[in-house]
């Protein structure tokens, strides 16, 4: 049997963690300066706050609902979330953490000690809540893939109460007969549409395909998915995730710049965090796409981008930080208030795969990279990077909304004063 537990709008509940006062409240969060809502709780999601719409849009909403508004506290939910997967991790003889508020667990031999797994799907989450406060919802099934539809089940259909077990052919099709195709595990919304126009709408009518003509008509990762819903073990964990096809890193500044060293330095960053991330998955960029734009609320609207060619296609750090070097005067506009910019990797291609030029030049420094990778991994983010790349105190985000940081800074660390 598996397990798919996670926590229910984690961010909005961790909030609520040390700030018992607000527990019973609406509690939105925003995202990166403050622009947009990301997460939304329970007790918020009834005045139909829209989620990811813009924070300025739904501001008077919110304050005529006494709703209370945080900024993202990215220390606070690291730092939840690992005290949250431990007490997960002590219900199975196998986890695997999938995200920062999701894990998934396999139990093994466990047939003769679980009687009933509804009941022990309460007692996780009795357990998770008494020593976190953080409400989870959790779902079990035979397969990664039911595991997920049944947690899916347990915090967003009606007629459970946080736990779902999908267990036998009932089970299975009255929770899949419910769902929509692009609430399955590795599906979305893209590919939801694509099986739409075959008429296929539901999880149901998708466990009901042919896997071997899904492989055909999409790939190996539908055929399993397929399989799976169907009770047959044989997605490993990450065989979801996909090397991404593109990569970007784009970030609106806490206040304008106008400077283009100021402008030239923030691409430069979004380059370094590109690169990385590019070296993570063994990828090579064969296009980088390069913009910068003032806000969309502005009198008069600004946004250039330029799209550079690669000779060769690259994750080197130096050589993209080089293509914004070359192209930045094209995208640099004088009197121009930058309120956001970006770089975008573009036509990966596999590391393994890559042919090299018998007349081009090497430009990228594997062993140059590696080291940089090396020293931040083990010494902390941005330890060492580009001269160019110096950071600006005027790029941090805005965070006008931000609570304490509890467990991760002294001056923060919770008071509690008896009165005896």
């Amino acid at each position: 049997m598996y397990a798919l537990v996670d926590a229910v709008a984690f961010y909005a509940s961790a909030e609520k963690v040390f700030d018992p006062a607000i527990r019973s409240k609406p509690v939105v969060v925003l995202t990166n300066n403050d622009g947009c809502v990301c997460a939304v709780c329970p007790i918020a999601r009834r005045l139909n706050i829209p989620k990811f719409g813009p924070y300025f849009k739904v501001k008077q909403l919110l304050e005529q609902n006494n709703v209370v508004v945080r900024s993202s506290n990215y220390e606070l939910y690291a730092n939840l979330s690992d005290r949250m997967m431990s007490v997960i991790g002590r219900f199975c003889d196998t986890q695997h953490i999938y995200s920062i508020d999701e894990s998934f667990l396999h139990f093994s031999g466990y047939e003769n000690v679980v009687k009933d797994w509804h009941t022990y799907g309460h007692l996780i989450r009795r357990t998770v809540w008494r020593e976190t406060k953080l409400p989870v919802g959790v779902g079990f099934g035979p397969t990664p893939t039911l595991a997920k539809a049944a947690n899916h089940a347990a915090k967003k259909l009606t007629g459970f109460d946080g736990v779902a077990v999908i267990n036998d052919e009932a089970s299975r099709r009255a929770i899949l007969q419910r769902m929509d195709c692009q609430d399955v595990w590795g599906i979305g919304k893209r590919l939801a549409k694509k099986l739409k126009i075959m008429n296929i709408n539901t999880a149901w009518q998708l466990a009901q395909q042919n896997p071997k003509t899904m492989r055909r008509a999409f790939s190996v990762v539908v055929e399993r998915t397929v399989s799976e819903l169907n009770g047959l073990v044989c997605l490993n964990w990450d065989d979801v995730r996909q090397d991404k096809r593109e990569i970007y890193s784009t970030r609106s500044f806490g206040e304008r710049i106008y400077e283009p060293t100021a402008l030239k330095t923030a691409l430069i960053n979004h380059v370094t965090i590109v690169g990385k991330k590019l070296r993570a998955q063994k990828s090579l960029a064969k296009q980088l796409y390069i913009f910068a734009s003032s806000s969309s609320h502005e009198d008069v609207f600004y946004k250039k981008s330029y799209m550079y060619q690669f000779s060769m296609p690259t994750n080197d750090t130096c050589v993209m930080a080089n293509a914004v070097s070359e192209v930045f005067e094209k995208i640099y506009q004088p009197g121009v208030r930058f309120y956001k910019c970006g770089v975008g990797a573009l036509e990966l291609t596999a590391e393994q795969f890559q042919q090299s030029d018998l007349f081009a030049p090497q430009q990228d420094n594997p062993k140059l990279m590696g080291c940089l990778d090396a020293i931040n991994t083990r010494y902390g983010k941005g330890m060492l990077g580009l001269a160019s790349s110096k950071l600006n105190d005027r790029w941090h985000m805005n965070r006008d909304f931000l609570s304490p940081q509890y467990t991760t800074r002294w001056r923060d660390i919770p008071k509690i004063k008896c009165d005896l």
